[in-house]
């Protein structure tokens, strides 16, 4: 199929964005979407099956649209991301008034699933008690959980946020740490953090800390306690044990919400201790009330070299395991 259109209004500046230098950023939109791009000013050519050439359209308007402004490379990748997917993710699941869907109460506010596979994890979060996050880096699988968690606690769904991960090391031994117990597991918890300050700023973050709404602490801090009336989330829990693992979905109580997020590629757990992740997804497969979303390479919104590396992995475990 061969599709016609011209960008109006015409305005160099933007079509220059959308572009990029020497078309750059049409080669990347013929490289994603698989057509074929030629251009003379704003006039466009789009050449390949139907379905790719009305989705580069779609693009392309789209881009013209936010080309009012310099396009960062991120905001290319993102919507390279969107225009791949087999459906048009819907933005925040759940939240709907009289003028329809709703993005989630964050800083961020164009914060919205960029996939099937992150609508589904969501919607998810939103209807079950626990719910599980499974797949490579680069998905979201952390950040759309906290957002959701920052969401909660913005429409007064939950008293508290308590964010936890195991303090593992990542193959490396940094010996003993200096410092008092915070300063001891807070590289553990960086990530964690970033998150927080990206979706509620520094200063709410800091005001959240001091009246108890947020917690970050390592998963052995969880021992023993009752949960109720949190929005918590286990990190990076491919590195719990099968115990632990258990401990920590026990500690649920009334009125809470639970996401569970790992890749089980990325273990750094002693060799012959089996992850806890991968343990829960085999025990807990049919236990009503528990979600699970598996996420792939496709729904990496990172740097797109991050899709083809963790493809690359995928295959080598493939090709080892045939062999073994």
């Amino acid at each position: 199929m061969i599709l016609r259109f011209t960008l109006e209004p015409v305005d160099n500046t933007r079509l220059a964005r959308v572009c990029g230098s020497l078309d750059a950023h049409l080669r990347d939109i013929e490289a994603a979407l698989g057509v074929k791009l030629t251009r003379r000013d704003a006039e466009f050519r789009v050449d390949g099956p139907k379905a790719a050439a009305e989705r580069t359209r779609t693009l392309l308007e789209g881009l013209y649209e936010r080309a009012r402004r310099p396009l960062s490379a991120e905001t290319l990748q993102l919507a390279l991301v969107e225009a791949k997917a087999p459906v048009a993710p819907a933005r925040a699941p759940g939240h709907e008034d009289g003028n329809g869907p709703l993005v989630l109460r964050t800083r961020r506010a164009d914060l919205s699933a960029r996939t099937p596979r992150q609508h589904q994890y969501l919607q998810q979060i939103l209807s079950h008690d626990i719910t599980f996050g499974l797949g490579p880096a680069g998905t979201g699988k952390t950040f759309l959980a906290v957002a959701c968690a920052v969401d909660a606690l913005e429409r007064a769904a939950v008293q508290r946020i308590i964010l936890t991960r195991p303090a593992v090391e990542a193959g490396e031994r940094l010996g003993f740490l200096p410092g008092d117990l915070t300063q001891k597991v807070d590289p553990y918890l960086r990530p964690l953090y970033d998150a927080l300050y990206d979706l509620l700023g520094f200063d709410r973050v800091t005001k959240a800390f001091e009246k108890g709404q947020l917690e970050v602490a390592p998963l052995a801090f969880m021992r023993g306690r009752t949960l109720n009336h949190a929005f918590v989330i286990l990190d990076e829990a491919q590195n719990t044990t099968p115990e632990q693992m258990k401990m920590f979905l026990t500690r649920i109580g009334f009125g809470s919400r639970c996401v569970v997020t790992g890749d089980t590629s990325q273990i750094d757990l002693p060799r012959g201790v089996q992850s806890g992740l991968i343990d829960a997804e085999r025990v807990l497969a049919k236990v009503k009330g528990i979600a699970m979303t598996r996420f792939t390479s496709a729904d990496v919104v990172r740097h797109p070299l991050v899709a083809r590396i963790v493809e690359a992995y995928e295959a080598r475990a493939k090709r080892e395991g045939r062999e073994a």
